[in-house]
């Protein structure tokens, strides 16, 4: 009785509105929300250091910036899907846009740094929770006809909002100053709750579900997930577990993480409903994303830091680059999206060559030399530029075809937190891969130059010491490229594993 209480209620409430005008700026609100605040964590990890001098702040001490945003982010993007139902969709993207536009505000005026932190974690929960109201939105209004374009809004946030972070940083920090890399989301997010209050319906809230609150499923889950993104953030700063904080991060991260699970399990309203992975289309989609954000992840990365490290490119030089792949996302994604509503096209093959073109890409790029330089990158990014939204709109088709409309907070929860995790995990993986290979690397060119003397005898120490240093960093990005075209091509052999074939939602005549 107590799990079945809230159903009717549920149903009631999230009645589709009739699709119109209106419908549309709401969904347009909603959508510049989430992806001001996607870019808004790209751009100041990028300007971070713009503002390390600026607060006269250390290395160590700034990475907890990023961490800290990063890890309060995920918990609230795992736990957000309850309370909108809860408070009402409305009420809670507005009220967490506020939080978000007025913490933007403070950061850059925060006395120190302690107070720099804890505005940033506190503006971490308020972005976390606006990614899940995108797809709710998207799946609750939005005709069948056209509900593929609006998962392909969605999927703006994984391949279109990473690529702008570097231009906008550039921006900021170039021609302005640095609090504008914290105070540029707001004007586009009060334009946003304008948009959302005129577009969305104000459903009545459902307080009574407070009653059954899961309150041990949030004191497992929110620590786990702060914990353990804590851990792989910081894990290569601190060597991983030479570091007692970093051991206890990750293993009291995945205790925690497993008694959370083992909590959802049983109780009756929970945050995640593990029984719907019982669904072999939606555990292969949230799999495949994972190790598709992995590839993206690295993709996004690795030129432009081949380029600072070797060239001395600061974000301004490498904004163009970025550009090439985030622009033509606007045009590509409705095509593959229009790609994908037509019947007899399988969604699986569009699934499948967007995982060769990303792999191709991958592979192609391990022929790079020190002696390339932007232009060499943009040929390659065209791959990329194709292949991304083929590998992610597809997932996102298949992970919500045939969820019921009460699952349907439950899919937001599994989707966008497995969409966070795996954007941390990338970034953990990426920094062990990248130490580890460069340690590699430097000691074999070294023990080569000492076995052979003659050629060490022909630069000065500060020329052998660059040509290393370049050589290092190239092989590094060589390795990295070829474990990233290797987890893609892993991914695609997946594909006739598990899923079975999804149609949309109702085809294109």
């Amino acid at each position: 009785m107590t799990a079945a209480a809230p159903i009717a209620p549920l149903k009631a409430a999230v009645a589709p509105a009739a699709f119109g005008v209106q419908t549309i700026i709401g969904l347009v609100g909603v959508l510049v929300a989430v992806l001001v605040a996607g870019i808004n964590e790209g751009v100041t990890r990028v300007a971070l250091s713009d503002i390390r001098g600026a607060m006269f702040i250390g290395f160590d001490e700034g990475s907890w910036i990023t961490s800290l945003y990063s890890a309060t982010s995920l918990t609230a993007t795992a736990f957000a899907p309850w309370f909108a139902v809860t408070l009402s969709l409305r009420r809670f993207t507005l009220g967490a846009i506020a939080a978000f536009v007025v913490l933007a505000l403070l950061c850059p005026l925060a006395p120190d740094y302690q107070s720099l932190l804890l505005l940033r974690a506190l503006q971490g929960l308020a972005a976390g929770c606006l990614p899940p109201m995108l797809m709710t939105v998207a799946l609750r209004f939005l005709p069948p006809d056209i509900k593929l374009y609006g998962l392909a809004g969605y999927a703006l946030t994984a391949t279109f909002a990473p690529s702008l972070g570097t231009p906008l940083a550039a921006l900021w920090t170039e021609y302005f100053n640095w609090q504008w890399t914290f105070w540029q989301v707001i004007t586009p997010c009060l334009v946003a709750m304008i948009a959302i209050s005129h577009g969305i319906p104000q459903d009545p809230a459902r307080l009574e579900r407070f009653k059954g609150f899961n309150w041990r499923g949030v004191l497992l889950g929110a620590p786990a997930i702060c914990m353990l993104v804590t851990g792989l953030l910081q894990g290569n700063r601190l060597d991983w577990f030479e570091s007692g904080l970093i051991t206890f991060l990750l293993i009291g991260g995945l205790v925690l993480l497993v008694l959370f699970m083992v909590n959802e399990w049983f109780t009756p309203v929970p945050f995640f409903k593990l029984q719907m992975l019982s669904n072999l289309n939606l555990s292969h989609a949230l799999i495949t994303l994972g190790g598709v954000l992995v590839v993206l992840t690295a993709t996004g990365s690795i030129p432009a830091s081949y380029l600072a490290q070797v060239h001395g490119y600061r974000a301004l030089q490498t904004a163009p680059m970025m550009l090439l792949v985030a622009i033509p996302q606007l045009l590509v994604l409705p095509l593959v999206a229009a790609l994908c509503n037509i019947r007899w096209i399988d969604c699986r093959w569009v699934l499948t060559t967007g995982l060769v073109l990303l792999s191709l890409y991958c592979f192609a790029a391990t022929q790079m030399s020190p002696e390339w330089i932007r232009d060499n990158f943009y040929s390659l990014q065209l791959l990329q530029v194709l292949g991304q939204p083929m590998a992610v709109l597809p997932l996102l088709m298949q992970a919500t075809g045939g969820i019921a409309p009460p699952d349907g907070p439950f899919a937001s929860a599994w989707f966008n937190t497995v969409r966070g995790l795996a954007s941390v995990l990338a970034t953990g993986v990426l920094d062990a891969l990248t130490r580890s290979r460069q340690h590699f690397h430097s000691s074999m060119l070294v023990d080569r130059l000492g076995n052979s003397p003659e050629l060490a005898g022909q630069d000065s120490a500060a020329s052998l010491a660059h040509r290393i240093h370049e050589q290092v960093v190239t092989l590094t990005s060589i390795d990295l490229y070829f474990c990233m075209g290797w987890v893609a091509a892993a991914l695609i052999l997946l594909i006739p594993l598990m899923p079975s074939r999804v149609y949309p939602p109702r085809a294109a005549a």
